[in-house]
């Protein structure tokens, strides 16, 4: 199955935190997605990238916080993460990097 470009638009790079290593353990991936992609988009974009079957997706948004850079007030952007569940039997190895 070939990667259409706009799957790369989609699915931005994998989450590598405690929380998301947790969440491994019991067969769900964490990815940082386009603040603007839906449920449906993302489960097609994993599936077609990494060739595995998605049970379920599960989508958090985290608002940027408000940082002082070089004396300004500025603010972070908001970010969109996707919890992916996967079908059992499917893995994804998101430490060899996309």
């Amino acid at each position: 199955m070939s990667a259409k470009p706009e799957y790369y638009d989609v699915i931005r790079k994998p989450v590598i935190t405690e929380k998301a290593t947790m969440a491994s353990e019991s067969g769900a991936v964490v990815f940082e997605v386009a603040i603007d992609s839906n449920k449906p988009q993302i489960k097609e974009a994993v599936e077609a990238l990494f060739g595995v079957k998605v049970k379920a997706v599960n989508t958090t948004i985290t608002k940027g916080k408000a940082k002082r850079f070089r004396g300004q007030m500025g603010k972070r952007k908001d970010v969109k993460k996707a919890y992916v569940t996967l079908e059992e039997g499917n893995t994804i190895d998101v430490t060899t990097g996309l």
